[in-house]
C-alpha cells in the first residue's frame, strides 16, 4: 500500500505492506484524512508517537471496513465509519480498534466524517469530562476558530452554556460566531481579560491551547471553582502566576493530551461521546467545520495552511 512518510521534515508517497490486524482491529480502506497539528509536529521531530502506535502520521480518517480481527463483529465488514487512529492514518489503508469505530451515518460525507473524531473527542474531553461544563454556565475557549474550538462552541451551546471565544482576526470571530459564540473577542485588537470585565462575564470553563501569559489572564476572569482545561502551550512553556489568585476562586488546572492516552480511555471517551452527541451528528445539528479538502497527495500544502495559521476549521485530505 501507499502512505506518506516523513524524512527531513517533508512528505513523501512511499510503500509499504498492509498493517497486519490483531484480534480487537479492523482494517479500514481510508477516504478521507483529518489534518491536526500533531501531525505537524510529527513531520517536524518534535511529536513522536507512542510506543506501540504506528509511525506513519494520521490521527483520525473516515472510510470503509474491508477485514475484521477474529474479535470484531461481523456486522462491521463493509461499513462506512470514521474513527480515531493509534497513528497510521496517512496511508490507504489503516488498521484501527474496532471498540473506538463510529459508524458514518448514510447522509454524510466521508470528508465529514474524517472532520470529526479528534476535534469532537478532545474538546468533549476538555469540556465534560474534565470541564464538568453545565446548562447555564459559561465557557471560555481559546483558539475559537479552530477545529477543536469549533467543535467545543458547538457542543457547549448544544447542552445550554454561554460561549465566549478568542480568535486571531475578525474574520476567525465571524466564523466562530456563525457556529454558535455568544461573544467573539480578536485578541489582536481587544484584551478578553477587560472584555468580559467590562461586559460581567466570568467563565467557569476555559478551553486553553495557548497557555503561557494566558495563564494569569485565565485566572482573572475565572469564576469560583473554574475548571481549566491547557490542550497546548502556543505561548510558551514557562509562565508566573499569582498563585493567591488561584487559590481564592479554588481553580483547577488540568493538563490533557488525547493521543498517548490508554486505549481503555479512548474506548470510554468515544462511548461517552456517542452517548451524548451521536444523535446530533446523525441529525446534522453540527457543522463540521471543514476550511478546505484536497487530495492527499497535496498533504505537504495542508501542513502548511496549518502552520500559517491560516484555516478556520479542518483541513481534509481525499485519498484517490
Amino acid at each position: 500500500m501507499q502512505f506518506f512518510s516523513h524524512q527531513d521534515q517533508h512528505l513523501t508517497l512511499s510503500d509499504t505492506a498492509k498493517p497486519q490486524l490483531k484480534t480487537n482491529e479492523v482494517l479500514i480502506k481510508v477516504a478521507a484524512i483529518g489534518v491536526n497539528r500533531a501531525d505537524c509536529m510529527q513531520r517536524q521531530g518534535k511529536y513522536p508517537a507512542p510506543q506501540g502506535d504506528s509511525p506513519i502520521l494520521g490521527l483520525e480518517c473516515a472510510g470503509t471496513v474491508i477485514e475484521l480481527g477474529t474479535e470484531v463483529d461481523q456486522s462491521w465488514l463493509n461499513k462506512a465509519v470514521f474513527t480515531l487512529c493509534a497513528g497510521g492514518a496517512y496511508s490507504e489503508y489503516v488498521a484501527v480498534d474496532a471498540a473506538q469505530l463510529m459508524a458514518l451515518p448514510s447522509d454524510l460525507t466521508m470528508a465529514q466524517g474524517a472532520a470529526i473524531s479528534e476535534v469532537y473527542l478532545t474538546a468533549f474531553g476538555a469540556l465534560f469530562q474534565l470541564g464538568k461544563l453545565q446548562a447555564g454556565q459559561t465557557a471560555l475557549i481559546h483558539a475559537g476558530a479552530s477545529g477543536v474550538g469549533g467543535a467545543a462552541i458547538q457542543m457547549a451551546k448544544r447542552i445550554g452554556a454561554t460561549v465566549v471565544i478568542t480568535a486571531g482576526s475578525d474574520e476567525k470571530c465571524e466564523h466562530a460566531k456563525a457556529l454558535g459564540a455568544d461573544h467573539v473577542i480578536n485578541y489582536k485588537t481587544d484584551d478578553f481579560v477587560a472584555y468580559m470585565q467590562n461586559h460581567g462575564l466570568t467563565a467557569n470553563v476555559i478551553v486553553d491551547p495557548v497557555s503561557g501569559r494566558y495563564l494569569s489572564k485565565n485566572a482573572a476572569i475565572a469564576a469560583m471553582d473554574c475548571q481549566i482545561i491547557m490542550l497546548a502551550f502556543l505561548d510558551g512553556r514557562l509562565a508566573e502566576v499569582d498563585f493567591a489568585l488561584l487559590l481564592q476562586k479554588r481553580i483547577s488546572f488540568h493538563g490533557s493530551t488525547l493521543r498517548n492516552r490508554s486505549q481503555a480511555f479512548k474506548r470510554q471517551l468515544r462511548d461517552e461521546f456517542v452517548a451524548k452527541f451521536y444523535d446530533d451528528i446523525v441529525n446534522q445539528q453540527f457543522d463540521f467545520n471543514i476550511y478546505k479538502t484536497l487530495p492527499w497527495q497535496d498533504a505537504g500544502e495542508a501542513h502548511a495552511i496549518l502552520e500559517r495559521n491560516e484555516n478556520a476549521g479542518k483541513v481534509v485530505l481525499l485519498v484517490q
